[in-house]
Order: C-alpha cells, then structure tokens, then sequence
C-alpha cells in the first residue's frame, strides 16, 4: 500500500494487528486491552478481531502481567504486555529488572525472552498522580533491557515492529501526548535499525538531541532560531539504551555544540551519560559545555502546575541561546 497518513496511536494498532495477523505467537496482555481496547484505544478492535485468548484482559497486577508473559515467553510465545500509565509500572519493575532483564545471561545465551512492555509515558495531558511519570533512565541503566521511544507515526509503527521481532525485551515508551499526532506512514517501507537515530532536521551551528515527545518541540525550537539566521540541527535519538553516540558525536564535530533536551528530570537523567560520553568523545570539537534541558526533580506537579513543570519552548531556545553565546 501506498504511504497513508494516520496518527501514532492508529501506527501502533496497525502495527500490533499486524504482529497478530502474521505471527500466531504473539499475545497481547493488560488491563483493558481488549473490551475497551485500552484506555488510549491502541489496542481498539484487536480482541473482536483475533479473540480473547490472543488479546487478553487481566487483573490489575502489574507484576503478575509481567511475571505471566516472562512465563508464556518460555514456552515460545511473543508476549507484548500493556502497563497502562507509566507510573504503575513499578509493581512490576522486580519482574522487569531481575527476571525478564536477567534470564539470557543468566542461562549463558540459552535462554530468550521476547516480551515487548508497552508503557505510555510522559506529561501533558492533564491527568493525576502517578499518571504522567518518565520512568526511561530507570529501565536503561539495566542491563539486558532495549529502552526506545518512538517520536512519530511513521516510526511508531516500524518500532513496534522490530520491537516484536527481537529475542530481547524491549521497554517500548509511548509519548502519550503525541498519541493523536498525525503523519505519513509506510508500511511497505524498508525501516531504519532500531536503535539507530535519525537526523530530522540538518543544521550547521548546534545539535538538538531529544526523543519521544521532547522531539516536536526541539523542531519547533529550531525553526524559530532559523528566523534569527542560526542553523540547527535536530537529532532524534529513538532509542535510550542503547544509545547512538555514533550519530550524536558525527552531528556534533560538525556543529560544535550540543544540547539534550528530554522531559524525564535532568538529574541523573539520560542526557547526563550523553553528556559525558560525547565530552569524552569529541572534547577538541565542542565550542561550548554540553547543556541539557528537562524536568525538574521534584515529584511531578499536578494537572494545573504541569506547564510550569515541562520543558517548553522557551526552555530550550533559552539553552540553545547559551551555548551560542559562548
């Protein structure tokens, strides 16, 4: 078929029914994936479609979803899960990070566990606690898990579907407040490697780094800074573990500067291992500190204070301003 466009959550239902229509072994498994279809509608129609024993509604325990699809992997199933908001994730993060992230090294290669955790993730939609968490640097500083995080429709889909053809668990994070935005999606396409990032924008003067949700804005940051006759380039990483820092370290010998932008807290956050990786690499390039924008590390805010808490457009065009300025 020819490029169609469609929004992120209709790449991912496309995506997952086509895992269903192709592969037998792959289940889908959550709390109200299947009557409801989830309550971002990822999973709308599949279980009319292919029947509740491959779309599968479960109670709510997060770590026995977790712990039943490490099971069904064993058996040679291709489990993706749903962990229905990010910040009920944790019940399950001791399946997560000792069994499901564990078990290939622990049985010396023998052993594979292809279970893809699906997990929307990330601000923006006025919700309440425990409902706009960004848990991603948690899960990628784990060994033995892949972390990505698509930014667009067109990798949604693709993603998704290299996702499910990995012998390795993936933590696939949905930017939950990108879910309705549209683009082109071809299915017919020869996608790019996973983990690989993907320049989205060329430039010349600095290099904007960002992933999931924070990659929009980066984009907007930069044709706004075009307009005062400055060229960024914006980079989207894809995926947090592992990490591109080939491409990244490329567009920053060529621009000089760098900035990471990411809505999870600064802290201890992703962008400080990129940070510090690309220092390391490409110290003789870098006209300017590496700078990073992202959350605050304060719990996060309610619905009300959540503008203030993002990392917006004027917070990164204030970073870009600073490094320019050096």
């Amino acid at each position: 078929m020819a490029a169609e466009k469609m929004s992120i959550a209709k790449a991912l239902n496309e995506s997952l029914r086509h895992a269903l229509d192709t592969d037998p072994k792959v289940l889908i498994m959550g709390e109200d994936v299947g009557k409801l279809g989830g309550v971002f509608r990822i999973t709308d129609g599949l279980q009319k479609d292919f029947g509740e024993g491959r779309v599968i509604d479960t109670p709510l325990a997060e770590s026995g979803i977790v712990g039943t699809a490490i099971g069904l992997a064993l058996r040679g199933y291709r489990p993706v899960v749903e962990i229905q908001f990010d910040g009920f994730v944790f019940p399950a993060y001791d399946q997560i990070v000792t069994q499901l992230a564990k078990m290939r090294a622990r049985s010396l290669g023998k052993i594979k566990l292809p279970v893809v955790v699906r997990i929307p993730y990330g601000g923006g939609i006025g919700a309440v606690e425990h409902h706009s968490e960004s848990p991603e640097a948690l899960f990628a500083h784990v060994s033995g898990l892949k972390v990505v995080s698509p930014s667009n429709a067109h990798d949604a889909y693709w993603m998704m579907q290299q996702a499910l053809q990995s012998d390795d668990p993936v933590i696939f994070f949905e930017p939950k407040r990108r879910y309705w935005d549209k683009g082109e999606v071809d299915t017919e396409a020869i996608p790019v490697p996973l983990h690989r990032a993907v320049t989205v924008r060329e430039g010349s003067d600095l290099t904007l780094v960002a992933y999931g949700p924070m990659v929009k804005v980066c984009l907007e940051a930069a044709a706004a800074v075009e307009e005062e006759g400055r060229s960024i380039e914006v980079l989207d990483l894809r995926s947090m573990s592992p990490i591109d820092f080939d491409a990244i370290q490329t567009s920053v010998e060529k621009t000089g500067r760098l900035v990471v932008v990411h809505e999870a807290p600064v802290f201890y956050g992703s962008g400080a291992e990129i940070a510090a990786r690309i220092t390391e690499r490409s110290f003789y390039h870098l006209e300017a500190p590496v700078l990073r924008v992202g959350g605050y590390h304060v719990p996060y805010p309610p619905a009300r204070l959540e503008d203030e808490y993002l990392p917006g457009l004027d917070r990164v065009l204030d970073a870009v301003d600073r490094s320019l300025a050096y």
